[in-house]
């Protein structure tokens, strides 16, 4: 049901997004072909910019194997992408909240962001030697830099699946409910 069937023995990337630049798609643009290595698949839900649009469907057809270009929106399709990829690339230019990365990590699929705003707020990045991080982070907004993010991320699932499978488990347990945000006004309260 999402356009490909999953392997595994292949990294599955989800983007469930608008496509438009503010969602840092320029970035994926410039790196497609890299992204959609031979271990790696891609699947994409949203719709936006035409030529965002058009680009996932070249991709599809290119790479059929490897990528599946949803270009129409489902609530219950995203919910099986965040459900069945192994992580969720949000690149975005700017991002006052973000939900995407919230849903991806409650669903235990690790998100690779950008740090910015909301994103930099919730997603801790991944610390190899402290073994801390819910995700993958890359703070200049620079394609070079998400891909090194994205090929540091495929390097754990394939090369340290323990160390991958604790960064699941902390992205799952890691609490962005309004009874934790009342819990830490409440706390800042009684400091005062």
């Amino acid at each position: 049901e999402l356009g490909l069937e999953k392997d595994k023995d292949k990294f599955m990337i989800g983007i469930v997004s608008r496509l438009t630049d503010q969602k840092g798609l320029d970035l994926v643009a410039y790196m497609m072909d890299q992204i959609c290595a031979k271990d790696v698949q891609l699947v994409v839900l949203g719709t936006g910019d035409s030529r965002y649009e058009g680009m996932f469907k070249h991709y599809a057809w290119k790479y059929p194997d490897r990528v599946s270009a949803n270009i129409f929106y489902s609530d219950p399709l995203s919910h099986k992408i965040y459900a069945s990829c192994d992580a969720f690339l949000m690149p975005s230019l700017f991002e006052p909240c973000g939900l995407s990365q919230l849903m991806s990590l409650r669903y235990g699929t690790v998100p690779i962001v950008r740090e910015t705003g909301g994103l930099r707020d919730t997603v801790q990045p991944y610390n190899q030697y402290e073994s801390t991080g819910t995700g993958f982070s890359f703070t200049n907004y620079n394609a070079h830099d998400m891909m090194n993010v994205i090929n540091l991320a495929k390097k754990v699932y394939y090369e340290d699946k323990q160390e991958w499978n604790k960064i699941i488990d902390r992205g799952m347990a890691a609490d962005f409910s309004w009874k934790a945000s009342a819990r830490r006004y409440e706390d800042l309260y009684r400091t005062l």
